[in-house]
């Protein structure tokens, strides 16, 4: 992975992280250990997806259980500025 691809991807992860509701800030399932960051590039521009993984904390969900697919995706540009996001929660 390229430098501008890694701060591309901690651009949108502390994007991410400074928009977490205050009471949720300091648990595991709302911090950097759960989230999954999965990035791509295209036309010049990062398109970094992230996953909350709250299984990372302990968390269970039970089986079947809908609703619980949760992610953003971000343009970010090389230099690390995010330029768009867009949230998805079911």
């Amino acid at each position: 992975m390229d430098a501008s691809a890694i701060l591309a991807a901690n651009a949108a992860l502390q994007h991410l992280l400074a928009r977490v509701p205050q009471e949720y800030v300091g648990t595991c399932d709302y911090s950097a250990k759960a989230m999954e960051v999965v990035i791509g590039q295209e036309a010049g521009l990062y398109f970094v997806r992230i996953n909350r993984r709250a299984d990372r904390c302990g968390v269970k969900f039970p089986e079947g259980a809908i609703g619980f697919d949760w992610f953003e995706l971000y343009a970010v540009s090389p230099e690390g500025r995010v330029l768009a996001r867009y949230p998805f929660s079911p």
